[in-house]
C-alpha cells in the first residue's frame, strides 16, 4: 500500500500567466509521500489524506483537501510548497501522519499479529466485549436515545442507557456477563465515552460510504435546509437526491453542519467541502433545493447563483406546492387587511383557548347548538358526525393551516359568539372587555390581496423553472402516457441539458422515442415517472433507451419536494433535546446519520466495525 504515482509521458499543463507549467515526475523521488490524480490534475499528501482527521491541526493545506496544482510554488527553494507542508518540527501534523502510516505498514503492528500473540480465549473475550458495546451503541443510535447518564458510578441506580443496556445483555447471556463491565480488565472494558463515540463515528462513516457508493458517478441533487437546534445553533442539513442502480429514486441524509456564518459564500464553501471530502463532484449536480420559508431566504438565493456559476445545469426548482403556500402566506403577512384578519383570528383562538374554563364553555355551547340543530332537522345524525371540536391556530408557513383555522371558526361560529358574549358581560376587568368588543367588529373584504399575491407568484414561479417542469411533463406516463410529446422531450434535452447531450445523442434520442412509443407505451402499465424509471431498469429497457433513461434520471433529480430535509430536522429535535443540549456537532451528525438512515445502519457488518475500532485503538 502506498501513494498513487502514475508514470505518464507528459502531465497536463496549467497556465500561469504566459507560462505553461505542469507536474514533474522527478518530484516523486524527493517527496515519496506525494501522489498525483490524473482526473483532477492535482497532487495530494498520501499520509495526511489518510490520517489528518485524527490529528489536531489548525492549518490544513491544499495537499490534504481540495488538492494542490500551483506548480509554480514547487521550485522555489526554501519556500517550496511541499517543504512548507512537511514543516520543520518533529511534531508537525505531516510527521505525525507519516508515523501512523509507518505503524500501519509495519507487520509487527498489524491487528492480526497483535491478536495472534494473545491467547485464543483472550481474543474471543475481547471480540465479545467489543461486539456488545458496538451492538449497544447501534441500538441506542437507531432509537435516538441518549448514551450517558447523570451518575454512572457503581452505586448509581441508573448508570445511563449505554451501561444499563450492556447490563441487560449480561443478564440475558452468561458468556457476555463473564467478560463485560466489572468482569473486564480495567484497561480494555470498551465502555468509556470516547470509545462509544469512536464506535458511533466509525458506523456513521460506514453509512456515509454506503451512500457514496449508491451515488457512484451518477447525477445528483442537493437539498439543503437550516434550522436552529435546542442550543440555538444554526444547523444546515444536506440531503442527496439521485436515482440508484435499480432505477429507484432515492433521497439520503448525508451531513449536517453547524454554520455561524450564513453568508452565501460561506454556505457554498461548507457544502462544497462536504462533497469534496467524499469525492462528489460539483459538476455532477443537476438540482438545488432550499427552503424558501427560511429566514435565510436571501442567502439561499445567493447560494443557488454561486452553484450555477460552477454548474449551469444545477437548476433550482423549489417544491411548487410548498412555494404556492409560501406565496399565500407572504401575501397574508404583507397585505394589511389580510394581516388584520388573521391577527383577529389569532386573537380569537388565544382568548378562547387560554383557559380550560373557556374551552369547556365552547364545548358546552357547541353541544347545545348541535342538539338544537338535530331537533329541528338541520343536521344529519350518524357515526362520526357532529363531533365536538376546538379552534385551530394558523401555522407560520402552511397555507392549509390558515384554511383549517378559518374553517374551524366557521364551524363553531355560533358557539364562539356565545363564549364572547359571556366574556363581554363577566370579564373581570375593562381591558379584556375592550379586547373582546374590538374583535367583534366586522372584518373587511380582502380584495387588496390580489396584487400582492400576483407579485409573489411572479417572484417564486419564474419562466425558466415553469418551462423546465412544463416540458418535463411530456415524460409523465400517467393516464396511459397522455402527455407524451416527442418534440417537447427533445427540446427539454437540447435547451436545459446541452452539456449532457451532444448533437449525435439528440438524434439517437429522437430514434429511441419512435421505438419507445411502440414498445413502452403499449406494454408498461405505470402511473408515475418514478415507477417508469424503475420499470425501465428492471425490464432491461434502460440499456435499449439509453438517452431517454438518462433524461428521465436528470428530471427525477429536480428538487420538487423538501420533505426529507423536514424529516431531518424533526429527527434533530428528537435526538438533540433539552437534556442533551450540549451535544458536540460531530456527535450530533453521527447520531443523526444512523437515526435517519437506519435501513443502511441495520446492515452494517459488526466484524467491519470490530476491525476498525481495533485499528483506531492501536494506531
Amino acid at each position: 500500500m502506498g501513494p498513487y504515482q502514475p508514470d505518464m509521458l507528459e502531465y497536463p499543463g496549467t497556465k500561469f500567466g504566459s507560462m505553461n507549467r505542469r507536474f514533474q515526475k522527478k518530484w516523486f523521488q524527493k517527496f515519496y509521500w506525494l501522489e498525483y490524480s490524473p482526473s483532477t490534475n492535482k497532487a495530494y499528501c498520501f499520509y495526511c489524506f489518510l490520517f489528518l482527521n485524527d490529528v489536531n491541526s489548525s492549518n490544513i493545506s491544499a495537499l490534504v483537501n481540495e488538492g494542490f496544482d500551483n506548480w509554480k510554488r514547487v521550485n522555489q527553494g526554501k519556500t517550496c510548497a511541499f517543504l512548507a507542508h512537511i514543516g520543520s518540527a518533529a511534531s508537525s501534523s505531516h510527521t505525525m501522519c507519516e508515523r501512523r502510516a509507518e505503524n500501519l505498514m509495519r507487520p509487527s503492528q498489524h491487528i492480526d499479529k497483535v491478536m495472534h500473540a494473545q491467547s485464543k480465549e483472550e481474543k474471543e473475550k475481547n471480540r465479545l466485549r467489543l461486539s456488545t458495546s458496538i451492538v449497544a451503541v447501534r441500538w441506542l443510535a437507531l432509537q435516538g436515545c441518549a448514551f450517558r447518564g447523570n451518575d454512572e458510578s457503581l452505586s448509581s441506580s441508573n448508570r445511563g442507557n449505554f451501561l444499563e443496556l450492556v447490563k441487560a445483555f449480561a443478564k440475558m447471556n452468561i458468556e457476555i456477563d463473564e467478560v463485560v463491565l466489572e468482569n473486564a480488565p480495567k484497561n480494555s472494558q470498551y465502555i468509556a465515552p470516547e470509545i462509544q463515540k469512536e464506535i458511533l463515528h466509525i458506523m456513521a462513516n460506514r453509512v456515509r460510504q454506503m451512500v457514496r457508493e449508491e451515488v457512484g458517478d451518477k447525477y445528483f441533487c442537493i437539498l439543503v435546509d437550516e434550522a436552529r437546534d435546542i442550543s440555538k445553533r444554526e444547523q444546515m442539513a444536506i440531503i442527496l437526491r439521485f436515482v440508484n442502480n435499480h432505477g429507484i429514486l432515492t433521497e439520503r441524509f448525508f451531513a449536517i453542519k453547524s454554520v455561524s456564518d450564513t453568508t452565501s459564500m460561506n454556505l457554498k464553501n461548507e457544502i462544497s467541502n462536504v462533497l469534496v471530502h467524499h469525492d462528489l463532484h460539483v459538476n455532477k449536480i443537476r438540482g438545488q433545493g432550499y427552503d424558501g420559508a427560511s429566514n435565510m431566504r436571501g442567502a439561499w438565493n445567493g447560494l443557488q447563483t454561486l452553484f450555477l456559476k460552477d454548474c449551469p445545469y444545477a437548476y433550482y426548482v423549489h417544491c411548487f406546492a410548498h412555494r404556492l403556500q409560501l406565496t399565500l402566506v407572504s401575501a397574508a403577512k404583507d397585505v394589511s387587511v389580510i394581516w388584520e384578519f388573521f391577527s383577529h383570528l389569532d386573537n380569537i383562538v388565544n382568548i378562547v383557548t387560554s383557559s380550560t374554563k373557556r374551552i369547556a364553555e365552547l364545548h358546552t355551547a357547541q353541544r347545545n347548538e348541535i342538539e338544537y340543530m338535530l331537533s329541528i332537522g338541520e343536521r344529519d345524525s350518524g357515526s362520526g358526525a357532529n363531533q365536538i371540536g376546538n379552534l385551530q391556530r394558523a401555522g407560520a408557513t402552511r397555507w392549509s393551516s390558515h384554511y383549517d383555522s378559518v374553517k374551524s371558526l366557521i364551524g363553531m361560529y355560533t358557539a364562539t359568539c356565545k363564549v364572547f358574549e359571556v366574556l363581554s358581560d363577566y370579564s373581570p376587568n375593562g381591558r379584556v372587555k375592550a379586547e373582546v368588543r374590538g374583535i367583534y367588529r366586522k372584518w373587511q373584504a380582502l380584495n387588496l390581496s390580489i396584487d400582492f399575491i400576483l407579485m409573489e407568484l411572479n417572484t417564486r414561479f419564474n419562466e425558466s423553472s415553469v418551462e423546465l417542469l412544463s416540458l418535463s411533463t411530456a415524460l409523465d406516463p400517467k393516464n396511459s402516457f397522455d402527455s407524451f410529446n416527442s418534440d417537447d422531450i427533445c427540446k427539454l434535452a437540447k435547451k436545459f441539458y446541452p452539456g449532457d447531450f451532444i448533437d449525435q445523442e439528440i438524434v439517437a434520442l429522437e430514434y429511441e422515442l419512435i421505438h419507445y412509443k411502440l414498445d413502452v407505451m403499449q406494454n408498461l402499465k405505470v402511473s408515475t415517472l418514478v415507477e417508469l424509471c424503475q420499470q425501465l431498469t428492471e425490464s432491461g429497457r434502460s440499456s435499449v433507451y439509453v438517452m431517454l433513461t438518462r433524461l428521465i434520471h436528470l428530471v427525477l433529480t429536480l428538487p420538487v419536494s423538501t420533505a426529507t430535509t423536514e424529516r431531518a430536522f424533526s429527527a434533530m429535535k428528537h435526538v438533540k433535546t433539552a437534556l442533551r443540549n450540549k451535544m458536540e456537532d460531530d456527535f450530533l451528525a453521527d447520531c443523526l446519520t444512523l437515526y435517519i438512515e437506519r435501513d443502511l445502519a441495520k446492515h452494517i457488518d459488526i466484524c467491519v466495525i470490530l476491525c476498525s475500532v481495533f485499528k483506531s485503538v492501536l494506531f
